[in-house]
This record gives C-alpha cells, structure tokens and sequence, in this order.
C-alpha cells in the first residue's frame, strides 16, 4: 500500500481551520483535521449536480452559472461539457490555496478547464458573489463544505439558512434554479428552501457515479 503523503496545507480564511492537501501515487485528498472532505477517485455525485441543474435550464441559449467551490473541479469540468460555447461560469472559491493547488500539483485532473474563456475563477466568498449579482444567474451550483451540515466555517451556515437561501432567490432570474450538493441528507433543508419561495425535488446520487458507493443528495430548487 502506498502511503499518503501531505503536499501543502491552506488556511481557511476568517477561522482558525486548516486544509491539507494529500497525496497517493496520482490519488488526491483534501482532509479537513480527520474528515476527508473530497477524493480524487469519488466525483460522480459532483458531476452530477453539474448534469442535472444543466438539463433543467436547457433551453437557455446563453446560461449563466454561479459555481460555489472549485475543490477537485468536478462540478466545473461536468458543467463544461454539457454547457454550449455561449454558457458563462463564474467559480466562487474561499481558500487561495485551492485554486492554486487546481493550477500546481492537481493541474493534470484539471486539464484545460481553467483556462476555458467560459470560466472566470474569483477567490471569494460565493455569499459575497450572490449578494451582488440581483436576478443575474440561471443557476446557483453550491458544493460548499460538506453542505448544510457544513465542518469547514461557521459563516458558511448562512449560505443555507433561509436568509442565504432567499439572497440565491433574488440573485436568480426568472425560471432559474439552485442546486445544492450534501454528502448526506438533512430533514429541515427542504423546509428552508420551500419557505425561501423555492419548488424543491430532492435527488440521491452515488458518489462513484456508477451505482455504488455512499449516497449523497443533491436538492435541486426552482424559481418561478
């Protein structure tokens, strides 16, 4: 068995929370303390969001998506390759060094998909990026710390509280949609969405993509 070895570590801003990057043979890990917050070799529930929030909205000849959190690049690269040469991404991502580990030592997983000119990448809070933008987005892509039960930073609670939920609300436009990412369901979620004037379906999806492996959820939410 080859051992993990530690690549660079990342502090989260405005916590006290550090990211470790490892490394095992060409596996990657970001670990969090003792939770391993994504692997390498577990991208489909990711892939996934990026799928089914794209086949909602596609008859939009133009979509705008707002990604939060690059982490691995598997939303970004599933989004890419369903989405038409007019789509525009913006990928909203807190920890500088996990952009910099995407352009440094994972740049073969990522390929050329920084470098697509439909993607802007900003190293921000993608909180900041919603409050911003008013009817701007056709779609909201969260992959944000584990979810709404979140490990990483207590702020990023109010992306899903029905506040933060209803900011999203007002940043989509017309018929657009929210698609949220968990690594496990959350009974009040749905609730918190409904009440942020969203139509809610929930989806479980395997981490693999193939039909095994831990389930994960995936909230898909409509704007009318």
């Amino acid at each position: 068995m080859i051992p993990w070895e530690k690549i660079d570590t990342g502090r989260i801003p405005g916590t006290e929370g550090e990211l470790r990057l490892m490394r095992r043979g060409r596996e990657f890990s970001i670990m969090l303390g003792t939770n391993e917050l994504m692997n390498s070799r577990l991208s489909g529930s990711e892939e996934a969001l990026a799928t089914l929030a794209a086949k909602k909205i596609e008859q939009v000849a133009k979509p705008h998506f707002l990604i939060g959190g690059l982490g691995m690049g598997f939303t970004l690269r599933a989004a890419l390759k369903v989405l038409g040469p007019g789509a525009r991404i913006v990928v909203a991502e807190l920890v500088p060094a996990v952009v910099a580990w995407a352009r440094g030592p994972m740049a073969e997983i990522f390929g050329d998909s920084l470098s697509d000119p439909r993607v802007s990448i900003e190293e921000v809070d993608v909180a900041d990026v919603i409050r911003r933008h008013p009817s701007s987005f056709d779609a909201i892509l969260l992959d944000v710390d584990n979810g709404p039960e979140g490990l990483t930073r207590k702020a990023n609670d109010g992306l899903y509280d029905v506040a933060g939920l209803r900011a999203a609300h007002t940043a989509l436009r017309r018929g657009g949609l929210l698609a949220v990412w968990s690594s496990g369901p959350n009974a009040k979620f749905p609730k918190s969405l409904s009440r942020a004037g969203f139509a809610v379906n929930e989806i479980a999806v395997r981490a693999t993509g193939r039909g095994r492996g831990v389930r994960h959820v995936i909230w898909i939410a409509a704007k009318d």
